[in-house]
């Protein structure tokens, strides 16, 4: 069984510690845990491994967060990877920081790179796996802030929550949607 695990952010040393990239850092844990190196490749970086007997393709899309659904569609079509098997990992403002929410669905809610993925894809029915990055900005200034680096306090805090994530995607890869769902929502 093979599984497409893609870590949404933008490519290039000035985003690498922002906010709207921690789909990459989730990416790069989880390539560690399973000693596999990311290699340059279609559309992204891709690191190959094995979990449990499931063949694992990790993604960090080279196409900016905007035109990430090229990256997936492309993926999923050149390794057969069914839509149930495809986990996107992303930023979210609408839950507080670290805050782990797993979904079989929904709606873009505003994010381009799930808007991209969605329009590739012509559907909202994919599993997404979102990491809370709350929203403690003043008006107008939601770009600022997703492109902005960690505070002090969240930086703390981070790596944990990165362990916790990448342990929710082996999980999902494994153990089905239903129960890292049920073990890991909201923890």
């Amino acid at each position: 069984m093979k599984y497409l695990i893609v870590g949404l952010g933008n490519k290039g040393e000035e985003y690498a510690e922002t906010r709207h990239n921690i789909g990459f850092k989730v990416a790069e844990k989880l390539a560690e845990t399973l000693e596999v190196p990311f290699k340059s490749n279609n559309f992204g970086l891709v690191a190959e491994g094995k979990y449990k007997g499931r063949k694992l393709f990790v993604l960090k899309p080279d196409t900016y967060m905007n035109l990430s659904g090229n990256a997936v569609k492309f993926w999923m079509q050149k390794e057969n990877i069914p839509l149930e098997n495809v986990l996107i990992i992303t930023d979210d403002l609408a839950l507080p920081f670290g805050t782990l929410r797993l979904k079989m669905k929904g709606s873009d809610a505003g994010h381009n790179g799930l808007k991209s993925i969605q329009e590739q894809l012509q559907t909202q029915n994919y599993p997404r796996l979102r990491f809370g990055i709350s929203a403690e900005f003043s008006e107008g200034k939601q770009v600022d802030y997703v492109l902005g680096k960690w505070n002090e306090a969240e930086r703390d805090k981070l790596s944990e929550r990165i362990e916790k994530f990448s342990k929710a995607c082996l999980s999902f890869a494994f153990a089905g949607i239903q129960n890292t769902m049920t073990g890991f929502n909201g923890k």
